[in-house]
């Protein structure tokens, strides 16, 4: 099978299992972003490993699990917020485990730890505060008894999709200048101009089907991504370089691992949290 078949393959299937998880219903919602958040964590632990520092990889892992599901039902509505104040013993309890562990450089270990919980989980636990009590693109199986849209992370997503084709395609073809060689030799201005644009038309074409926020908003949206994102992509290359690996993890057959795909994500989505959560 040869690379551009077996990318385009993958590809295929990323966006399937992208769409039809976070479109089908409240409960694939969750478990969609429950595994992007774990298999990036995992990977994220696997990379710092690399380096001869040992992460409390299991520990980290249980508190993200934890903390994206009470973000999911404080933002459905069945827990109150203050649920959330059982993060504080765990968070303590992987302070206390590091002094027994003996690590010869224990705040190596314990900084990374906390920094994959920052880096992978806070985005994603943002996800369900973007979807439930939210009306616009209607889940494809019906839920009369839950208000909950799709629609910002179903958008989202397309406009990565657009943002990174964009740029990809415009860089081929009219890349000439070197948007931060030291990190990401082969980005350049030019594709990222080209994204931008590309990410704008289709926020403008798909911004009455997604609803949620009006066009304008989308349009802003748009940019929001595709700056943010390529910061994203940028802090992973540089994560990669650290660590000394080409790619995040090998699940996804000619696209690397999760980190690798959905990198763009981890940054650009808390920022369009915010703009829309600004924007009502």
């Amino acid at each position: 099978m040869n690379t551009f078949f077996r990318r385009t393959l993958t590809g295929a299937w990323i966006v399937i299992f992208i769409m039809g998880g976070f479109w089908l219903h409240p409960v694939s919602f969750f478990l969609t972003a429950l595994v992007l958040l774990t298999g990036t964590q995992y990977e994220y632990y696997l990379m710092i490993r690399n380096t001869g520092v040992k992460p409390q990889m299991v520990a980290g892992i249980i508190t993200g699990i934890t903390a994206y599901t009470l973000s999911t039902l404080v933002a459905w509505g069945v827990i109150p917020k203050r649920s959330f104040l059982v993060l504080i013993p765990m968070i303590l309890l992987i302070m206390i485990l590091e002094l027994y562990r003996k690590q010869e450089k224990p705040f190596d270990s314990l900084s990374h730890t906390f920094f994959s919980i920052i880096y992978s989980v806070v985005p994603f636990s943002m996800f369900p505060f973007a979807a439930f009590s939210r009306t616009g693109l209607k889940s494809i199986i019906p839920h009369p008894d839950i208000v909950f849209s799709p629609g910002i992370i179903i958008g989202f997503f397309i406009l990565i999709w657009a943002n990174d084709t964009g740029a990809y395609l415009t860089g081929m073809s009219f890349g000439r200048h070197k948007l931060m060689e030291r990190i990401s030799p082969k980005k350049t201005w030019e594709g990222f101009i080209g994204g931008i644009l590309i990410a704008s038309i289709a926020a403008w074409f798909l911004s009455d089907w997604l609803g949620v926020v009006d066009k304008i908003h989308w349009i802003i949206i748009a940019i929001i991504i595709s700056v943010a994102g390529t910061y994203g992509d940028l802090v992973e290359s540089m994560l990669k370089r650290s660590t000394g690996v080409k790619d995040s993890g090998t699940i996804m057959p000619g696209h690397g691992g999760f980190l690798d795909r959905f990198d763009s994500a981890l940054i650009s989505f808390p920022v369009v949290y915010l703009f829309i959560s600004l924007v009502g």
